[in-house]
């Protein structure tokens, strides 16, 4: 191989099959074919090669070639962070815009109960490294705690905690208000292990009855997004993510007139969640 050869992982997460770890095990799954023959883990692969996935060829792309789009989704309780669910609840994928030879990447997660920013890209290797434990990204959440929240339990959270997964900490702990046993805090952590922020609160034994992501990284959840719906981030919105992840820039593509109209009738079809409202009084 030539010293432009790169990881068949990279290559296919470049593509939008998936994030980088969801390649390397279709790889180890025997889902991937590099010139007829089954790929195996650490394969390293030219432009110029054929590869299938799951059958279907896949076109490669160079990474200047490659545009880069990024959703910002504003997640509702409820939902689920999966593609399809057995049980038929309704997934965060479902609400989002359809891509022709691409598919949105998500980029983190949030368990069902956590509402918030949903990042979203056609960027595999985005999406890996703004995930990945070394880049140290910030994500910031809303927390409402029930139980009185005093000096020590914020400083013990702040200096670290020994969860059954290893050490965790906030790396930054403001108090927003509230009154009661119901107050609400902002926190940081620079990794996405499941159920995080909810399992240090229990460590000091307090509960958090509300959770909500409002910035990842150097995006912020804004107006822009109700419960249930999305928009695009702009071309200066996602350079400053690829800055983060310390990747070169790529354009964001403008949409072709076909997909606008696709993307309108999405919107129109999924409209924003509503919250639920009192009855009106009968009229006498």
């Amino acid at each position: 191989m030539t010293t432009t050869s790169e990881k068949l992982q990279k290559v296919l997460a470049r593509a939008g099959l998936g994030s980088r770890r969801e390649m390397e095990t279709a790889i180890s799954d025997g889902r991937v074919k590099v010139n007829g023959r089954l790929a195996t883990l650490g394969d390293r692969i030219e432009i110029r090669d054929s590869v299938t996935f799951d059958g279907r060829p896949v076109t490669l792309k160079a990474a200047d070639d490659t545009p880069r789009r990024v959703l910002m989704y504003n997640k509702p309780e409820g939902e689920l962070c999966t593609r399809k669910d057995p049980e038929g609840r309704r997934t965060v994928f479902e609400r989002l815009p359809r891509l022709k030879g691409e598919r949105w990447i998500a980029i983190g997660r949030l368990d069902i109960n956590t509402s918030g920013l949903l990042l979203f890209t056609t960027d595999g290797e985005l999406a890996n490294r703004l995930m990945h434990p070394s880049t140290e990204i910030e994500r910031e959440y809303a927390v409402r705690v029930m139980g009185e929240v005093k000096r020590e339990h914020v400083l013990a959270m702040v200096e670290g905690v020994m969860l059954e997964d290893g050490p965790a900490r906030f790396s930054d702990v403001q108090e927003f208000g509230g009154e009661g046993i119901n107050t609400w805090f902002h926190v940081v952590i620079m990794e996405g292990r499941n159920r995080e922020v909810r399992r240090l609160w229990e460590s000091q034994g307090l509960t958090v009855s509300r959770l909500k992501r409002v910035r990842y990284g150097s995006v912020f959840l804004d107006k822009r997004a109700k419960a249930g719906e999305w928009t695009e981030l702009t071309q200066e919105e996602v350079d400053g993510l690829a800055e983060l992840a310390q990747l070169p820039r790529r354009k964001v593509p403008d949409l072709t007139p076909d997909e606008k109209n696709r993307w309108s009738r999405d919107k129109r079809k999924r409209k924003p969640v509503q919250g639920l409202r009192r009855p009106k009084p009968p009229r006498r």
